[in-house]
């Protein structure tokens, strides 16, 4: 038995917030974290209780946030994805104006353990599921380093493409984030 057909992919409930705290601290500790990730190791573990509380409520709510786990039947979480809904007129994560209701998948991370095993595949297909069943969503995207190929490949593999839109890299704009974008399979 492979190791994707031993998780089940659900949506986090409030309650676990340590949880979600834990894996996101382990996610932040990984070696491509400074590539993968907008938030430091050392910002995240310095926050309080009430903040890992707020935000696992706000992600297991589902109506503008929904975070997703693959989770072992022995009840180790392998890997997360968190879907943001980004409705048109507001400003996305890097401050620009959204031209249309889109999702943004961001928090993408698998235990190195798992990585190759499928669940990457598994968390994708729940999160971009449930993004197409938010009403007028028109899109999914994500951004990725331009030096984390591993990354970029397997987005691309699931059908994502780059939009040609970038973003300097915080704290080094010599680098840059692809904006990379699925869109609804009624306009594909």
């Amino acid at each position: 038995m492979n190791q994707v057909s031993r998780v089940a992919v659900r949506p986090i409930r409030a309650d676990e917030w340590p949880e979600v705290k834990e894996l996101r601290l382990l996610s932040l500790q990984d070696p491509v974290a400074p590539i993968a990730f907008l938030e430091t190791y050392e910002k995240a573990a310095a926050e309080p209780d009430t903040f890992w509380q707020e935000r696992a409520k706000r992600a297991a709510d589902g109506t503008q946030v929904r975070q997703f786990v693959a989770e072992g039947r022995d009840g180790i979480w392998s890997g997360s994805v968190t879907v943001l809904i980004e409705d048109t007129g507001s400003d996305d994560v890097f401050g620009g104006p959204l031209q249309q209701r889109q999702a943004h998948l961001a928090g993408v991370y698998v235990r190195p353990e798992y990585r190759g095993s499928g669940v990457i595949d598994a968390l994708f297909e729940t999160a971009v599921g449930w993004a197409w069943s938010v009403p007028d969503v028109a899109r999914v995207r994500l951004f990725v380093h331009q030096d984390n190929a591993r990354a970029e490949s397997f987005y691309r593999q699931y059908g994502f493409v780059c939009s040609g839109e970038t973003v300097p890299m915080k704290g080094d704009p010599s680098k840059v984030e692809r904006e990379m974008v699925l869109d609804s399979p009624d306009r594909r």
